[in-house]
């Protein structure tokens, strides 16, 4: 079937990263509402996944992350709007921060996950990565791999 329609088509990364029990996450302003969010973004041009997340997390924590694993890969059709490839991804910060870089952060929070899924939420891929983590899904990184072509 062929159609004139094109995609309009994003690429996100998102971390969950747990520490005794508790989940960073970020609180930022939707539409006037603070939500509550882990941390990620938009991937930027000629940017590998790995180094968008570790982008993502300092920008937007002041941590410096390390990816573990990938936990999953989510397709998120918005019908009229978009579709959003989010790659989530299983990380480890370390103990320092200079708080958010990002001026769209409020604030950054450890949340047990009762607590987060209580929060109000940026959308339904947060609850996702969390449930799919705590459900033990784990990919190697391997998984992943940035091509350059020409290069």
């Amino acid at each position: 079937m062929k159609t004139d329609a094109h995609l309009d088509a994003r690429i996100t990364v998102s971390a969950v990263i747990e520490r005794d029990g508790r989940f960073l996450t970020v609180v930022e302003l939707d539409h006037g509402r603070e939500v509550f969010s882990q941390p990620s973004g938009h991937l930027e041009y000629n940017e590998s996944l790995l180094s968008g997340i570790e982008r993502e997390v300092l920008e937007e924590t002041g941590h410096t992350c390390r990816p573990l694993a990938v936990i999953g890969l989510y397709l998120l059709t918005r019908p009229g709007r978009s579709t959003i490839l989010r790659v989530c991804f299983h990380c480890e910060v370390d103990g320092t921060s200079n708080g958010p870089l990002d001026p769209e952060i409020l604030r950054t929070h450890w949340l047990t996950a009762e607590e987060l899924r209580a929060a109000a939420q940026r959308g339904p891929l947060v609850s996702r990565c969390l449930n799919d983590y705590l459900a033990g899904h784990r990919y190697p990184l391997s998984l992943v791999d940035h091509l350059v072509l020409g290069a």
